[in-house]
């Protein structure tokens, strides 16, 4: 296994089944599908709904449906860029479902959300890259969940700034958009993206702050053939350009189509890049092997942290 200070190279296609790491014991998971599980699978089944929670095959799905919370992906299940990590489908997705607003609104509802995280696929294909879906989703919620509060995570856009204005207006409590990896490996990992746009995102939507008490945040991987040396750098690079809470967590491949593991970091290194981060000033750091993004979301805030 590799330290934690190695610049582990990627392995190419050929490589992947020969150089394949072994799972660790503390990534075992539980995998326990009681009746509040089975309520949410049988909303989303309902509803017509796409969850990141199935697309992606967060390893934290049984925890979380377990407690009636979701991450809810609009705009489709296929995806217009092939990221080397993310096992959502690729291809050419089918138009905004002018229904999906209503539909995520129900969800929410039936969840009795005090937190709601939605998230998309990239869509390359329509001029604005989804970003009217996105606010005709975040009307519907606030319409019939006024109590709920809102976290986005959202693509990029392609850099357009008067896109992401389009999600920003509708005034989200939580913004994330997650950078994923260090910039020497973006090229590899998130073909189709770049490391600027992802910056200009955070600093954009940061400087909407003055306007109401927003919260920006983001998330990185570890085992992506990334140093320590990169990821401090990457950290105090995205804390910056206005990131005020992070989450790190172990990149898992979902499949054999996707790029291999290069390494299993250890728990003790999470603990101690949080404590890395909450030295540059984050307010938050949720870092574990098994953390994603919208996970313990509702808990991300300072304000949910004092209490």
């Amino acid at each position: 296994m590799d330290s934690p200070d190695s610049g582990t190279q990627l392995p190419t296609a050929s490589t992947r089944e020969t150089q394949r790491v072994p799972k660790p014991p503390w990534l075992r998971i539980r995998l326990h599908t009681g009746p509040e599980f089975r309520a949410v699978d049988s909303m989303m089944s309902d509803l017509s709904l796409s969850t990141v929670c199935q697309e992606a095959r967060c390893p934290n799905i049984y925890e979380c449906w377990n407690e009636r919370t979701a991450t809810l992906m609009i705009l489709g299940d296929t995806c217009t860029r092939r990221c080397s990590f993310c096992s959502v489908g690729s291809g050419l997705p089918a138009a905004p479902d002018g229904k999906e607003p209503g539909r995520v609104a129900e969800a929410v509802r039936r969840m009795g959300l005090r937190h709601a995280v939605l998230t998309s696929v990239d869509r390359d294909d329509l001029p604005d890259g989804g970003a009217a879906h996105w606010a005709a989703v975040m009307l519907a919620v606030k319409a019939v969940n006024p109590r709920t509060r809102i976290e986005v995570l959202v693509p990029d856009f392609k850099g357009k700034g008067q896109a992401l204005e389009q999600v920003l207006e509708e005034r989200p409590d939580v913004f994330a958009h997650n950078v994923e990896t260090v910039p020497r490996l973006y090229r590899t990992v998130r073909p189709g993206s770049r490391y600027e746009h992802s910056l200009a995102v955070l600093s954009q939507a940061a400087s909407r702050r003055d306007h109401w008490p927003l919260k920006v945040k983001s998330n990185l991987m570890l085992g992506l053939g990334e140093t320590r040396e990169e990821m401090l750098a990457t950290m105090r690079e995205i804390h910056a350009h206005g990131a005020e809470i992070l989450t790190i967590g172990q990149y898992l491949q979902p499949s054999a189509a996707q790029q291999p593991v290069a390494r299993y970091a250890h728990p003790d290194e999470f603990t101690d890049l949080a404590r890395a981060g909450r030295e540059m000033g984050y307010w938050h750091v949720e870092a574990g092997p098994l953390v994603r993004s919208s996970y313990h979301a509702a808990n991300h805030r300072p304000e949910d942290l004092a209490s």
